[in-house]
Order: C-alpha cells, then structure tokens, then sequence
C-alpha cells in the first residue's frame, strides 16, 4: 500500500530526502576543506557521499512515485550542511569523524523509530529507510574507529551536532 496526500509516511520520507540532501553536502563541505586538513581521509568521505547520493536519489524516487513534492526545508539541509561540514573539517581528522558519528548516531536512532511506525502501515516506505541502514551504520562506525580517545572537544562537538540535527529533523517534521 502507498501512502498518499501528506501521511506520516510521505512525511517521514520527504524529510528523509532533505536529510539525505544536507548529509551529501555536509560531506561535500569536508571534502572540500579536507584536500588541506585531512587529506588521508578523501577516499572514504567521497565514498560516503556517493553513499549519501545513492540514498538521496532512493528517497526521490518513492517520492516522485507518490507525488509528493520534497520537503521545504531542503534548501537549508543543504547550505546549513555544507557550511557544518567544512567548518568541522577545519579542526581536522577527529572533528570531521566526530561529526559523522553524531549525525549518524541520531539518524540511526530515527531510522529505527520510522521503521517501528511504519512497519504495518507502509511497505514501500519501509522498503526504502531499510534500504540505508546499513550504510548509515557504516558511516558511524568506521567514523568511531577515527575518533580515538575521547575528548571534551569532540563529546561537545558531537552534542552540539547532535543537537543540531534532531532541531532540523524536527522542523523538517512541521514544515
């Protein structure tokens, strides 16, 4: 069953689109201050963004098969990304993974709740979240193998973070 007009599961996934939006640009951010602060880590942030593409593109298609329009909030998933990653990206290699493993450890978090909603409500909707979990858990995991011993740098680093994409999963819910 689809899902139509503006459900919790057409909901769900424009955000997840925006969301998916902002991530590619976050690392975009990365990559682009990472070629001096921490180029070691090039490969894997380009690998992650094409994973982050690859999940952008999936949430576009359920919503072009529904009808549904992206969510409005895209635009600043997008600028405040870029601008989150290549600020991160200034203080190097840690703040870089310490930024990863706060916006996954949250996504990951809503990922699992979306899925427990919509398990007997929405198939497609659930087929597609399904579809990134492991990738997402991915990201987060190889990001804590970066972090080393932790820090008060990088565990304020991570709140604010943290806090920061719970406000905009949260906005993205009511606009």
């Amino acid at each position: 069953m689809t899902a139509t007009g503006d459900s919790p599961a057409n909901r769900i996934l424009k955000v997840n689109h925006a969301g998916e939006h902002g991530a590619v640009h976050i690392y975009a951010g990365q990559i682009f201050i990472a070629r001096l602060t921490a180029p070691a880590m090039l490969a894997e942030l380009r690998e992650f963004k094409a994973h982050e593409e690859k999940h952008r593109a999936l949430f576009a298609v359920a919503l072009c098969r529904r009808s549904c329009k992206p969510c409005r909030s895209a635009f600043l998933c997008a600028a405040g990304g870029f601008v989150l990653g290549a600020f991160t990206a200034l203080f190097g290699r840690r703040a870089i993974a310490a930024t990863t493993v706060a916006v996954e450890r949250v996504v990951l978090r809503h990922l699992q709740s979306q899925l427990a909603i919509l398990k007997n409500l929405d198939a497609e909707a659930v087929g597609v979240i399904a579809a990134i979990v492991e990738d997402e858990q991915m990201h987060h995991d190889q990001s804590v193998a970066h972090l080393g011993q932790s820090t008060v740098c990088s565990k304020f680093l991570q709140t604010m973070v943290a806090g920061a994409t719970e406000m905009v999963i949260w906005s993205g819910m009511r606009v």
